[in-house]
């Protein structure tokens, strides 16, 4: 009788699959998405406070560097990509995961957000609330029970670390 011999796992699919994903998902979502509506022309400063852009560049460059932690503990801990179609082999509560459940797509939201503060552009505020809604309405209906299943710790997860707004202390 041949048995195959369980070999150990590299973190080289994951972290490929991860990067090409990032590139994939929020890159267009906060990338080619709100350059098509924009085409990265600044308008008036909103409310005329020039400060405000300078807040939405510190937003972007947060969101950014939180997105990619959030992609690399996703290949590196999670052993998997933030898609569906590889998800991770474990449930990831560490890093930021431990102030908030979806950090990703507060990270999108928060990116356009910030073009939008920058830009001065209304429609990317717009766009930031349809995006917002469209992934609330994805935890919602897909995710979260999809994670419950999935995992068994889940729901004490579920239980103490918020669906969007973080907590100020990370959960132990």
């Amino acid at each position: 009788m041949c048995r195959s011999v369980p070999t150990k796992t590299t973190a080289i699919g994951p972290v490929l699959g991860s990067f090409l994903f990032f590139l994939a998902a929020p890159g267009t979502v906060a990338g080619w998405i709100p350059h098509a509506i924009t085409h990265w022309r600044v308008g008036p400063a909103f409310a005329g406070l020039e400060s405000g852009r300078w807040f939405g560049v510190v937003l972007v460059t947060a969101a950014i560097v939180a997105l990619v932690e959030c992609f690399a503990r996703f290949a590196l801990v999670g052993r998997g990509v933030p898609a569906p179609v590889a998800p991770t082999q474990t449930l990831v509560v560490s890093g930021l995961y431990r102030y908030c459940r979806n950090p990703m797509y507060v990270c999108v939201v928060a990116a356009i957000l910030g073009q939008a503060l920058i830009l001065g552009s209304g429609a990317l505020l717009v766009y930031a609330g349809v995006m917002w809604l469209i992934f609330h309405l994805f935890v919602l209906a897909y995710e979260e029970p999809t994670l419950a299943r999935q995992f068994t710790n889940y729901r004490d997860y579920q239980t103490h670390v918020p669906r969007w707004l973080p907590r100020l202390r990370p959960w132990s």
